[in-house]
């Protein structure tokens, strides 16, 4: 025990000091701070100036109704669009638009709206910023409230309000749990495709850095060192769990600024007036605790299988083409997620969210979703780390066998002679 312990130290101590440990654990809280910051601004932020722009009426009759449709107003109080014109009809439309073309041109008009005289041929809208997404709805809106309402008339209707008749529903999505009813703004959605994200690239990323420590050590000819002093298995445990050591404390500092910036950033988005936004995304800590526990569960899972990848190959190469063997179930496991995404209580949902090697990633998707009956979180939980000690044990066959062979190009079929091997 107290080999495994000397090289978990050293695993740990190599790898917290190293400049990448310390860039990559700061730099991610510190994208989500400048995440958050950046969608507080672009959520609260609003333009002060007013769209100017004439309307050219080719129909007659659809412009004032048009003008009247846009009575918004900007944070300042000043109108959110000014009409600083209408054409009715004009003589020369070619002549009009080449005038009014020019006057966008130069900055005396932000716009100009097109309106045919073909109701059912679309309305133009020409101007220099075509990004400009937030005023185009208003205008929308406004143009098929003219039109409606010049249908109406044509066939004798004549209302006062348009727009109070015309108005669409509003659907309102109330999620139900055991813990009570909250209003859903996609942030049920949003969390979960986050942590599958966040699970998919942690297990790829500390399985390789487990795979190519193995393989350093192999291509230095430090193992034969290694090999001298300690049992493989126990230089194959003290890996995994240094390595398991470097995640956790990188994991845990990563849900402490999480936590941090869910807790400041809906204080600072309220600040900003936009609270309403990200105060409702929520993460229990019942689901930080199962992210947390399959985390560590896929990583022993995954880190075991890429170590023997490490040890049975002689070079970058060879690993680069082998381990693929580890990686597929992550790269399926991505590819199916979306099906549990859209049903996480179908059949085959359950059933792939139990197999050992996709239920690090589906279980905490479900769970996140729609929490499932606690004995099948109990169920993915016990066979997963059954499939942990079976995996160990043949990586560490592997393993054994791999760290003293160079020169040599394994392959699977070989790979699986080597798991009979005394």
């Amino acid at each position: 025990m107290r080999k495994i312990w000397l090289i978990i130290k050293r695993e740990y101590v190599t790898r917290v000091k190293t400049k990448g440990f310390v860039i990559g654990t700061l730099i991610v809280p510190l994208m989500g701070i400048g995440f958050t910051a950046l969608v507080i601004f672009l959520v609260g932020h609003q333009s002060n100036q007013s769209l100017r722009f004439a309307i050219v009426d080719n129909a007659g009759g659809i412009a004032p109704v048009v003008v009247g449709g846009l009575d918004m107003k900007l944070p300042s109080g000043q109108p959110t669009f000014v009409v600083t014109e209408t054409i009715d009809r004009p003589q020369s439309p070619g002549a009009v638009q080449d005038g009014l073309r020019a006057k966008v041109i130069s900055g005396a008009l932000d716009a100009y709206l097109l309106i045919p005289k073909d109701l059912s041929q679309p309305a133009e809208l020409h101007t220099k910023n075509p990004g400009n997404y937030a005023l185009f709805g208003p205008l929308t809106a406004a143009l098929d409230q003219a039109l409606v309402e010049v249908r109406l008339n044509a066939r004798g209707i004549h209302v006062d309000d348009v727009r109070d008749i015309v108005r669409g529903a509003d659907l309102q999505i109330i999620k139900v749990s055991k813990q009570g009813e909250s209003v859903e703004k996609g942030q049920t959605m949003g969390v979960a495709v986050a942590i599958v994200i966040l699970l998919y690239l942690s297990l790829l990323m500390y399985g390789i850095i487990t795979m190519r420590s193995v393989l350093e050590e192999k291509t230095t000819r430090t193992m034969e060192v290694l090999i001298s002093a300690v049992h493989p298995f126990e230089l194959l445990a003290g890996k995994i769990l240094g390595v398991a050591a470097v995640a956790f404390t990188q994991f845990f500092i990563w849900s402490l600024s999480l936590a941090l910036l869910a807790t400041y950033g809906a204080a600072l988005s309220a600040m900003a007036g936009t609270g309403a936004t990200l105060a409702s995304i929520h993460i229990p800590a019942g689901l930080l605790a199962a992210a947390g526990v399959y985390f560590f569960g896929g990583y022993f899972l995954y880190s075991a299988m890429f170590a023997a990848v490490g040890a049975a190959c002689s070079n970058e190469q060879d690993a680069a083409q082998l381990q693929w063997i580890a990686m597929a179930p992550l790269v399926f496991t991505m590819l199916i997620y979306s099906m549990v995404l859209n049903d996480p209580s179908s059949r085959a949902s359950v059933i792939l969210s139990e197999i050992p090697f996709f239920s690090p990633l589906l279980m905490p998707l479900r769970i996140s979703l729609q929490t499932p009956p606690a004995w099948q979180i109990a169920l993915s939980i016990g066979l997963l780390f059954v499939s942990i000690v079976a995996v160990i044990y043949c990586s560490a066959k592997v393993y054994r066998v791999g760290i003293l062979m160079y020169g040599k190009r394994p392959t699977l079929p070989e790979m699986v002679r080597w798991l009979r091997y005394s």
